[in-house]
């Protein structure tokens, strides 16, 4: 095993040594393309910025402009941009889903963008002042209409027709309420008012009246007996 490991490492390529002159080359070599890169990006912000800094001090001095949009950049320039705009004073915002497509726009600050401004722009959309002007007034509209609705109280509904009307082939032109007292005798299923009856005692009354018929017949029985002389007795 050991004799594996060393027979690889030997058959490795040993690392130039820092003597050799040729290492020391590349090396030097390499070190001025990086410093050539960053001198070539650094001229370039400072390019960048200069640019930005004059279309500022221009959009400034032009009193008709409001705000600017910029062309899309990417993200190291919309921050150089967004420094130059806040030393000058002024504001900014980014707009755009896609980084590719994302830019900035800037606005004086007597002039800065509203909430429903700055929701157009991110939807993608224009901004119209009088379009926006027109659904502010609806929406105070619909506001105050809301609330003078909920002044009067819960709305009253009317039918526009009587259910009476419209059912009475069903359940005729006469309420049941009222059908009640109007109630015909019915001998078929026995329902018979009670001015139809004909005996319009109570139970008590009845009652009292079974027993004295009783009590008068039971009295007439023994007046018969008596005039008799008692009742017959058959032989034995």
């Amino acid at each position: 095993m050991a004799d594996l490991l060393g027979s690889i490492l030997s058959s490795m390529e040993k690392p130039p040594s820092t003597g050799d002159p040729e290492s020391r080359r590349r090396a030097r070599e390499h070190a001025a393309r990086m410093k050539k890169m960053q001198e070539e990006e650094k001229r370039k912000k400072v390019e960048f910025r200069k640019k930005m800094e004059a279309e500022i001090s221009a959009f400034i001095q032009d009193t008709t402009e409001k705000k600017k949009k910029f062309e899309p950049m990417n993200k190291l320039e919309r921050s150089i941009l967004h420094d130059v705009v806040e030393i000058a004073g002024l504001t900014s915002f980014s707009f755009g889903e896609d980084e590719e497509n994302r830019y900035v726009m800037i606005f004086k600050k007597e002039f800065a963008p509203s909430d429903e401004e700055l929701e157009a722009y991110r939807k993608g959309e224009e901004w119209d002042p009088q379009k926006a002007q027109e659904r502010k007034r609806l929406k105070e509209l619909e506001q105050k209409e809301a609330e003078a609705a909920a002044l009067k109280g819960p709305v009253k509904v009317c039918p526009t027709s009587n259910y009476k009307d419209k059912y009475s082939h069903l359940i005729g032109t006469v309420a049941a309420k009222d059908a009640a007292h109007t109630l015909e005798a019915n001998r078929a299923y026995g329902c018979v008012p009670v001015a139809n009856k004909r005996d319009t005692r109570s139970i008590e009354e009845a009652m009292n009246e079974i027993r004295a018929k009783k009590r008068l017949k039971h009295t007439e029985e023994e007046e018969d007996e008596e005039e008799g002389g008692g009742p017959a007795f058959g032989a034995f």
